[in-house]
């Protein structure tokens, strides 16, 4: 990806924020009964109203405005009737488009009272979001993100998903490089400085074959696990510096 430009910097910054903030406020909605299309709606009429576009919506014939991924589903769940229940837990993965610039995030929410596997399944995921991160140096590789991801996950216990990851992002919605959520250390893509990338770890309960179905009218595919088991997944946007790194899509 070519470096960004200070200015183009500056709209990353925003639409990065403006993500962080919309998950925020949709995950507040999150509670038994609500369905995952009313969460869709909430995030639509959030954005549009911030004069900003919801990234998926339309992306490839993608039908919703954000992704819902509910227990068992990996990733690239479709907002829909689901209602949610006591115990579930959901990734909402969000995207704002802000003057030209892409802002792409995702977290957990529990759904009243959930079980322990899943809260240590979710902490699992989130701290392996983490730990790609700091693995990021400038001028380093895609396989420094990967090693530190499953080194971490894999001492836990558990699978870090192989078949999909983080990407590059700005001006696009998805680029290179691939970020992978396995790896060798100076392997791979390099982390050119002043790009931005999302870091994604997908994680599940097990190493069984995930399943990639079809959404109707789209060339997207969205996932699960094989057999049934949970999947967790954090997402932060980060900004490559010549000296580190920044988290655009935080909202401290």
């Amino acid at each position: 990806m070519t470096p960004l430009k200070s200015n183009e910097i500056r709209k990353m910054e925003a639409a990065g924020r403006m993500a962080a903030e919309c998950l925020q406020y949709v995950g507040g909605f999150v509670k038994a009964g609500t369905t995952t299309e009313e969460l869709d709606q909430i995030a639509y009429d959030w954005i549009m109203s911030r004069e900003a576009t919801p990234a998926p919506l339309g992306y490839h014939g993608f039908p919703k405005s954000i992704c819902t991924s509910v227990n068992n589903c990996i990733c690239h769940g479709v907002p829909d009737g689901t209602v949610l229940k006591d115990g579930d837990a959901i990734n909402i993965d969000v995207t704002c488009i802000k003057e030209g610039f892409h802002g792409d995030t995702s977290s957990m929410f529990f759904v009243g009272n959930v079980a322990n596997a899943v809260t240590k399944l979710s902490d699992c995921a989130f701290e392996a979001m983490h730990k790609g991160i700091e693995a990021i140096l400038p001028n380093g590789t895609v396989g420094d993100i990967g090693f530190a991801i499953n080194k971490f996950v894999t001492r836990k216990g558990y699978y870090p998903v192989k078949e999909i990851g983080g990407h590059g992002i700005g001006a696009i919605f998805h680029g290179d490089p691939f970020v992978p959520s396995y790896g060798k250390k100076g392997k791979g893509e390099p982390l050119k400085p002043f790009t931005c990338l999302t870091v994604e770890p997908m994680i599940n309960e097990t190493e069984a074959p995930i399943k990639e179905l079809s959404i109707p009218g789209s060339s997207i595919k969205y996932y699960e696990t094989g057999d049934g088991t949970l999947s967790a997944q954090f997402e932060h946007t980060v900004l490559i510096t010549d000296s580190g790194y920044e988290i655009l899509t935080r909202t401290d």
